[in-house]
């Protein structure tokens, strides 16, 4: 028998010098703002993890990971594929500016506290940042 887990993943929330979330739109969350981040491989750190998924889909350099919380998912409608995920979120801090969109990405925004609710969020970036905004925005 084939047995499956549960995928631990990481989320970057990303903040640049002027206080702004980096945002991105995604075909794999129906269209919706995510913010960066994916799976975490086979003897890689959480913290390497987010690194590289963050310099693979929107050529980023960050610094200062701090924890935000964590999230259970499980086949949710949201995701284009039926999965169980434990979204590990972190704040980091954006060192570097020049975006470079990979596949997963099809536009992005750096939006502040004020106009990121105006945007359609992925249900989870959504709750993340209701709960714990003053932790993201510092």
């Amino acid at each position: 028998m084939n047995k499956t887990y549960p995928e631990p993943v990481v989320g970057a929330f990303i903040i640049n010098s002027q206080n702004k979330l980096f945002l991105m739109k995604s075909h794999k969350w129906k269209d919706k703002y995510v913010v960066p981040g994916g799976h975490i491989e086979i003897g890689e750190k959480i913290e390497e993890a987010l690194i590289r998924e963050v310099k693979e889909e929107t050529n980023l350099k960050i610094t200062s990971p701090e924890f935000i919380c964590l999230w259970e998912f499980v086949e949710e409608e949201e995701f284009h594929d039926k999965k169980h995920f434990i979204f590990l979120d972190y704040r980091v801090e954006a060192i570097s500016d020049e975006i470079i969109l990979n596949e997963e990405g099809q536009e992005y925004i750096w939006a502040g506290k004020d106009e990121i609710f105006q945007l359609p969020l992925e249900k989870y970036t959504k709750m993340t940042i209701e709960k714990f905004g003053s932790k993201i925005f510092s």
